[in-house]
């Protein structure tokens, strides 16, 4: 089946092979009605341990066994009401389901919200005979991971205070959004047909990588005067989050912001400051590139609107479902056939709502519903982009299969950290296996230049913008002000410094700051470098069978939220304290640049 005509199909005229099956979570909207009723009337009893827990190891289990159990329920109730939302974003009956839902969620949080503090303000003596009992053996890391960051627990009065403040300090936040995508304009600019269009983000990143130089630089010019008109307000609303967050790290004791914002998966700061060291160490390659790239384009002056440009030319992959399903289960061969037989039923058994249809979610993702399977929406379009999605997102539903049937509820969460490895492992497979594979020329160079290109912007760029937010949070934290002239000083300058001298590094890019909504979730991005960096680690030892490779790896997804994700990764065979990960993956970007040249030169 293609889903290429101009019509999108409606609902009901998908075939139920490409659907996924809500049924396997609630069989009728009966049975989640029951289900909804058993967790409200088991709210009230969840509150009535409040004050109780030192009573008893029994007691404590036995609150802990409840709100897991009606945690599962709620998630199995949100699931199946979201999930059917998405099949059409119109249906008011799911909308409604989904808000029903969400306030019940409220709920249950708000009366669970007792028990981490009352935890906390045991003596540490009767909790540690306490967890001795066998009812409590589960809860074992969850107790490690409370009394990790006891040191910064407040009062209950003093956390309430926190609690209440957090809608108010995100107005800087709701002002950037506001700012960036309702209020701003975009001017208008002459497109490759010469037909006048109004610029957009969204549609930036075509214009951007268009083959006509002028279209180009008007998109870019035109883009970044529109953020620089703006510059004083977007400098504001990023000092307003960053002071935010100087607020709430210094009011939990914490030493900066850095060190408070990897403090949940317990992340040492020296892992940050290596990333960065070991990066900043290996720029080289990315400079050869950039060199690479102005020759390959014949430009005198390669400039920043020249950066994104293909040096690939204009290839097709038509790649079909059913194609598709055959190349990912092929490239993941390496991963044993233990996790190919998952994958298969997978791709059979009603996991995965595959075309798009009228009212349907964009984009894609994975949902995992413990006690039942993952289910993975795409909006499959028959191009080899679709192909790399699939792989992406059965990296992840096979990551929370193996989670979820080897870990209690109480551990079956994996955090951020880990998540993207699982996924990006696979992307990479199904590259290798690829750039193996493929005969065409034409359809190689593409490969080679999709994969560099993937490492420039996930590790290299997102390097840089780990960079700069640890720059401006020294600053502030040392009272300088942001100012919108020391923003884009330190912004030109990185760019200076991580493309190198066969780059024009134009005075539009010195705003680029002010377009990246990341910078408003503190210190996040360098998650990507570390995904992508022990993705490749990973992909590698098993692409060259190294000894328990395979097994190692197997672990790494049935550990699920088990331990601190650095543990779970060094059990692994990653060690993200050292720099060999990032380094690994830099060699690699280094050697397919060798290829890249010598498939240019011979071309």
């Amino acid at each position: 089946m293609s889903q290429t005509a101009t019509a999108l199909p409606a609902r009901d005229e998908i075939q139920s092979e490409y659907k996924w099956q809500i049924e396997d979570i609630y069989a009728s909207e009966q049975l989640w009605r029951a289900d909804f009723a058993k967790v409200k009337s088991a709210i009230p009893t969840v509150a009535n341990y409040k004050g109780t827990l030192a009573q008893s190891p029994a007691t404590l289990a036995a609150c802990l066994q409840l709100r897991d159990e009606i945690n599962i329920l709620a998630g199995k109730l949100f699931a199946y009401a979201r999930l059917q939302r998405d099949e059409n974003s119109a249906n008011a009956k799911y909308q409604a389901l989904v808000g029903k839902t969400e306030s019940l969620l409220a709920e249950t949080g708000a009366a669970a919200a007792f028990i981490k503090p009352e935890i906390l303000a045991m003596p540490a003596a009767v909790l540690a005979t306490y967890r001795q009992d066998q009812a409590l053996a589960e809860y074992s890391f969850y107790f490690d991971n409370l009394i990790r960051q006891k040191q910064h627990i407040l009062s209950p009065g003093e956390e309430e205070i926190l609690a209440r403040s957090v809608e108010i300090t995100q107005a800087a936040e709701t002002a950037f959004n506001m700012l960036a995508h309702a209020d701003m304009t975009f001017p208008e600019i002459k497109g490759e047909d010469g037909k006048i269009l109004t610029l957009s983000e969204g549609r930036y990143r075509a214009l951007i990588m268009s083959a006509d130089r002028r279209v180009r630089k008007d998109a870019f010019t035109g883009l970044f005067g529109a953020y620089h008109a703006f510059r004083n307000t977007f400098a504001a609303t990023l000092s307003g989050c960053v002071k935010k967050n100087i607020f709430y790290a210094r009011t939990r004791k914490y030493n900066t912001t850095l060190e408070s914002s990897l403090a949940d998966d317990n992340i040492a700061v020296g892992v940050y400051d290596n990333l960065l060291t070991t990066v900043n160490n290996n720029l080289a390659p990315l400079h050869r590139y950039i060199d690479l790239k102005k020759k390959a384009l014949k430009l005198d002056k390669l400039h920043m609107y020249d950066l994104y440009t293909p040096l690939a030319p204009a290839v097709t992959f038509t790649v079909t479902y059913q194609e598709g399903q055959k190349l990912v289960q092929d490239s993941l061969a390496p991963l044993g056939p233990e996790y190919t037989g998952i994958l298969q039923q997978g791709l059979t058994s009603g996991w995965i709502d595959v075309y798009e249809n009228k009212g349907k979610q964009s984009g894609a993702y994975c949902w995992g519903v413990y006690g039942v399977h993952p289910f993975v929406l795409l909006n499959y379009n028959d191009r080899l982009e679709d192909v790399s999605t699939l792989a992406h997102e059965m990296g992840h539903a096979i990551h929370s299969y193996y989670s979820q049937a080897t870990q209690p509820y109480a551990t079956s969460q994996y955090t951020i950290f880990t998540a993207e490895v699982a996924s990006t492992t696979n992307e990479i497979l199904l590259n290798d296996f690829l750039l193996k594979t493929t005969k065409d020329p034409r359809k190689k160079l593409y490969l080679i230049n999709q994969y560099l290109e993937m490492v420039r912007a996930t590790v290299y760029r997102q390097t840089m913008f780990a960079e700069f937010e640890k720059l401006i949070y020294d600053q502030a934290e040392n009272g300088e002000t942001l100012t919108a002239d020391l923003l884009e000083e330190l912004w030109h300058a990185l760019n200076v410094k991580y493309y190198g001298p066969a780059i024009v590094i134009d005075p539009e890019i010195d705003i680029e700051w002010a377009r990246i909504p990341h910078f408003y979730a503190n210190f996040y991005v360098y998650q990507y470098v570390t995904g992508f960096s022990a993705a490749t680690t990973l992909a590698e030892q098993m692409l060259t069978k190294s000894d328990g490779a395979q097994e190692r790896y197997l672990n790494f997804l049935k550990s699920g939220g088990s331990d601190y994700p650095l543990t779970i990764l060094k059990n692994a065979g990653v060690d993200m304290f050292t720099p060999q990960p990032v380094e690994l993956t830099l060699n690699k970007f280094a050697n397919m640049l060798d290829e890249l040249e010598k498939t240019i030169t011979n071309s």
